[in-house]
């Protein structure tokens, strides 16, 4: 961690709020409308769903910004869990991050790129799978280029995110729609068990959307002032996206009757061209698939350095080979095998499935990270908090009861899904312990 030293702090507060906009917004606000819909059952507790998500994520980007403020250094999350439970909780939450959360991230950008495709090019159901997968590798190869070109190619595609989101906000507010729209009552005649179920899923799939805002942490080291703006750009980058998120769904919901967003992986592309007819509506679509083409870069960019940076510890089989360079200087052996992991998963698992047990299992170690902020105050009073969670205790308690709801809702309605996620995850525990004794 020493080396943050070496670091240019030179990023100011609105780059910063870039950065937390740029990696959230991506697949998740275009192709989750219709999980949730389908979960909800209901335009009300679609809508109320969705500004949930915001407030519970809202809540953790406030709790998790005092760690951040107090320990800013590259490696984010990594750092909080270790300086709060330990090398061993660290190592399980770096190795899910490597076999679960970021190439099951990738597949899941993969499958729904290559489902727009088919659909726009008339292509069919069997060119999904292929489709993505030259997704994969041509952003792999991107990225095998350089650090510099990743980047302006990422600055590029987040031009491009905000162009069908503003056209689609702009023009689908003024669209009649099927159905009248409403926040509140929220899903009347439901029972409280049904309400639950239904939240619990809505929530799940709302938090693949909000997802990403903790990565700002992994730059808090290269911020001119992070004890200040850092708390702030997460807060104003998470209150922006949750209004853009509200008024997309609300245009969605205005442009199409309520039963044609259900279960439509095409929600987006249909409002499109509902809004802006056949010609006008595929230009949107391109626009939406150039944004999630940019998202699996960041994510292709992020995902390819967190096995090397493990690899330089030795803390992984074949280290010696995870920390080779390429004449770039990218990390291209550990690319490769996140790439091939992530192809994988495209064939076991669809979008929906993916897309659930990674939020499952990040939100393993987010909730962790909110029992920290307070484990911490109690344990390391003296360390230095120049940012103090607002309204302490109430906010970080909002954020665990939030993420043991999303926790807990899993577990009761996709076990199955989350026993894969657990088992994945403990199976790093004999190998820290393996890399340890070869280590000693």
């Amino acid at each position: 961690m020493g080396t943050d030293q070496k670091l240019n702090r030179t990023m100011t507060l609105i780059p910063a709020i870039s950065t937390v906009m740029g990696t959230v917004i991506g697949a998740g606000v275009f192709y989750k409308a219709s999980s949730v819909a389908d979960a909800t059952g209901s335009t009300s507790m679609s809508l109320f769903v969705w500004l949930v998500g915001g407030l519970i994520s809202l809540a953790a980007g406030l709790t998790g910004a005092e760690l951040a403020a107090a320990l800013p250094q590259t490696g984010g999350m990594l750092v909080y869990i270790e300086r709060a439970y330990g090398k061993l909780a660290s190592y399980l939450l770096g190795w899910a991050q490597i076999i679960i959360y970021f190439p099951a991230s990738i597949a899941a950008k993969g499958i729904i790129f290559g489902t727009q495709v088919a659909n726009l090019l008339h292509w069919g159901y069997g060119a999904i799978i292929p489709s993505g997968i030259v997704a994969l590798v041509s952003i792999a190869g991107i990225n095998m280029l350089g650090s510099k070109i990743a980047g302006q190619f990422q600055a590029i595609t987040l031009f491009f995110k905000l162009i069908p989101l503003a056209l689609i906000i702009i023009f689908g507010l003024f669209q009649s729609g099927g159905v009248d729209v409403t926040l509140f009552p929220v899903a009347p005649g439901h029972e409280v068990s049904g309400w639950a179920s239904a939240m619990g899923a809505g929530l799940i799939a709302t938090m693949y959307a909000y997802d990403g805002w903790i990565h700002v942490g992994n730059i808090a080291g290269e911020m001119k002032n992070p004890t200040r703006d850092l708390p702030r750009a997460i807060a104003g980058g998470l209150m922006g996206i949750m209004v853009i998120y509200l008024l997309v769904n609300y245009a969605f919901l205005h442009a199409l009757p309520f039963s044609a967003v259900q279960g439509n992986a095409n929600t987006a592309m249909d409002a499109a061209q509902q809004i802006f007819g056949g010609f006008g509506g595929k230009l949107i679509t391109i626009g939406i698939l150039i944004s999630i083409y940019g998202t699996l870069n960041g994510y292709t960019m992020t995902g390819m350095r967190l096995p090397y940076a493990m690899a330089l510890e030795n803390s992984l089989p074949f280290s010696k080979y995870l920390v080779k360079l390429n004449r770039f200087k990218i990390p291209y052996i550990a690319g490769i095998f996140e790439l091939v992991l992530a192809v994988a998963l495209m064939f076991v698992g669809g979008f929906d499935t993916l897309t659930d047990m990674l939020i499952f299992v990040i939100w393993l170690f987010y909730t962790l990270v909110f029992v920290a902020v307070i484990k911490l105050r109690h344990t390391e009073p003296e360390l230095k908090r120049p940012y103090r969670v607002p309204l302490y205790p109430v906010v970080p308690i909002v954020a665990i009861v939030g993420g043991l709801f999303i926790i807990v809702m899993t577990l009761l309605t996709e076990w199955q899904l989350a026993l894969i996620g657990v088992g994945a995850t403990l199976a790093g525990l004999p190998l820290y312990f393996v890399m340890k004794y070869r280590k000693n």
